[in-house]
């Protein structure tokens, strides 16, 4: 799915989908509780979202990844960490709920996709030169790499109920992805 510009519909049926997803499994929601509650009729749903998974890829990639990109792209990885953590803290009755998502889209594999897409955006803009080292590593497979590693560690996060303080939980993203394991083994 395109990124498109945020507009006051897609955040209403946002809001909407957001509060039910609190109350009852994403599976069980329908389009018609969420227009329902928004007070507009399906059809104006389908206008804006296929269905309520792109809806929801829409609210992680809005609300959670594009707030981190300036941050990205001006190298405060760890600050991007942290506001992606925050954003989740912050709404963890949803994110506790989604995360146990077992439908036809799974949390993990709807999350991995946004992060991926990303992810694929950040790095053919940076232009990476090392890969070039090892041509049969694309860009793609560089951000699905990364993207999986993301979403363990907050699907992890989130299971053991988002008792780490996101600080904490950037610090050690960080920490893993700049160390190896044979520094970690041998503590450097």
């Amino acid at each position: 799915m395109a990124v498109r510009a945020n507009n006051t519909t897609d955040r209403l049926l946002a809001d909407s989908f957001k509060e039910l997803a609190q109350i009852k499994p994403v599976e069980k929601i329908t389009i018609k509780e969420i227009t329902d509650k928004v007070g507009v009729i399906r059809p104006t749903f389908y206008n804006h979202f296929q269905d309520k998974y792109e809806l929801l890829e829409w609210i992680i990639r809005t609300e959670v990844l594009e707030p981190t990109y300036p941050l990205i792209h001006n190298g405060l990885a760890n600050q991007a960490l942290l506001l992606i953590f925050t954003c989740m803290e912050h709404e963890k009755p949803f994110y506790s709920r989604i995360s146990r998502m077992d439908g036809p889209i799974t949390f993990e594999e709807l999350v991995a996709k946004c992060i991926k897409e990303f992810f694929v955006r950040i790095i053919k803009e940076a232009q990476i030169k090392d890969l070039e080292l090892f041509p049969f590593v694309t860009e793609e497979v560089l951000a699905e790499y990364y993207a999986k590693s993301m979403i363990f560690s907050v699907k992890i996060w989130i299971q053991q109920g988002m008792n780490v303080p996101p600080q904490k939980m950037a610090d050690l993203y960080e920490y893993l992805m700049n160390h190896s394991l044979e520094d970690i083994l041998h503590g450097v």
